[in-house]
């Protein structure tokens, strides 16, 4: 009888099972590999203002390990413990492959397979630390951090040209050949499904009018986010406009004070309709009743909320960050502009709510682009053939 090939093991593991492109890309990795593979998925929890994510696992039948101190914040005692069980689980599970997503993951993840002698260690940077999110000495310390660890990492990927040109470029985190760009994937049929009777739903949900404009901004509340950019704008848009816009701006975190007392300004100021939402399960029908949806990050990876957006034939304005120039197609699905500049965004933004040509000439291109360059069976074949590749260099 011939031998039966043993399967290639993979411990994937991610910082924690919150809304956004590490969950879904974790999922659909440790669900649709083929039958050559064997997967276990480990992770933390959502912090404080994030939406939890494991219904998304749920959905498609994954059944991870769940590590509570496995937070995103640097603690001694809670990383200890962390790694402390990493490492349990790597010894019983005997891993050919130790494949990490995102920064806290990564670095307690690659030390305990370093530590424990796996044969292949990978990461996978979805956005990175090394600029906008501190000053400049920790994020220093934090570059130095990551060279180190892609010293010992078997192989790096970017999800983005972008992301691997700064990854290696500017910041020198790991040569050019060490970095692969592998992009997100995801499961993008659904949001094509009954795109008309989910919008009539959301709109009449909302109280939307027909003649009424629907603008959102989706994503954590939180500073990189830049939600005081996208306040400016629409001030400056809706001043300049007679139509009747609505804003949503949907998720939850740390800055929802300070843009509630924001908002309130803006209404002291001129009339303007603002809504928050707070975190929305079933984006899919939301976004179809949306007419724009946008994005003010100061830095990304691969931001979702654009491909989501994409999917579902909606038109997108976003600031010039991170991998978006390659998840959009700049002047044919959306507008693309610098960031922190509230004046270009406004521009474009009525450009969207004042013609509704255009807005249909731009929402055309979305899906098309969008359903074969990052559905999930792509980022499968991708996967598959990154890490055989990886397992014979080490034979």
């Amino acid at each position: 009888m011939p031998a039966i090939e043993r399967k290639i093991k993979i411990l994937r593991i991610i910082n924690r099972f919150n809304i956004g492109g590490p969950t879904y890309n974790a999922t659909f990795l440790t669900r649709f590999l083929s039958d050559k593979f064997e997967t276990l998925l480990i992770g933390g929890l959502p912090e404080d203002g994030e939406a939890d994510s494991l219904h998304i696992l749920d959905e498609y039948g994954v059944k991870p390990i769940l590590i509570p101190e496995l937070k995103r914040n640097p603690n001694f005692l809670s990383d200890r413990k962390a790694l402390k069980k990493i490492k349990a689980i790597i010894r019983e599970f005997q891993p050919d492959i130790v494949h990490t997503h995102a920064a806290k993951a990564g670095a307690l993840g690659r030390k305990a397979a370093f530590d424990c002698k796996v044969p292949v260690i990978v990461h996978t940077f979805h956005g990175h630390v090394l600029h906008s999110y501190f000053g400049k000495i920790k994020s220093e310390i934090f570059r130095r951090i990551e060279k180190r660890l892609a010293s010992q990492s078997t192989g790096i990927i970017a999800i983005s040209q972008q992301q691997k040109n700064e990854l290696s470029e500017r910041f020198h985190i790991a040569p050019k050949n060490k970095i692969e760009v592998i992009p997100l994937g995801f499961d993008l049929n659904p949001f094509q499904e009954d795109i008309q009777k989910k919008r009539i739903e959301t709109r009449k949900e909302h109280n939307l009018e027909n003649d009424q404009i629907a603008v959102a901004i989706i994503g954590r509340l939180a500073p990189i986010k830049n939600h005081n950019l996208f306040l400016e704008a629409i001030e400056i848009a809706k001043s300049k406009s007679t139509k009747r816009i609505v804003f949503f701006i949907v998720g939850d975190g740390e800055e929802r004070t300070n843009i509630e007392n924001q908002i309130s300004k803006i209404k002291d100021r001129q009339q303007i309709d603002i809504r928050m939402t707070s975190w929305i399960h079933d984006i899919k029908t939301f976004n179809a009743g949306m007419d724009i949806i946008c994005l003010t990050s100061n830095n990304e990876g691969t931001p979702v909320s654009l491909i989501e957006a994409q999917a579902c034939n909606i038109p997108i304005i976003t600031t010039d960050v991170g991998g978006v120039r390659d998840i959009v197609k700049n002047n044919e699905t959306g507008y693309i502009v610098p960031k922190n500049n509230a004046e270009i965004f406004a521009e474009k933004l009525l450009l969207l709510i004042e013609d509704e040509k255009n807005r249909k000439k731009l929402s055309q291109n979305g899906w098309s682009f969008v359903k074969d360059n990052f559905h999930y069976t792509r980022l499968v074949k991708d996967m598959e053939s990154y890490y055989e590749n990886l397992i014979k260099g080490k034979k």
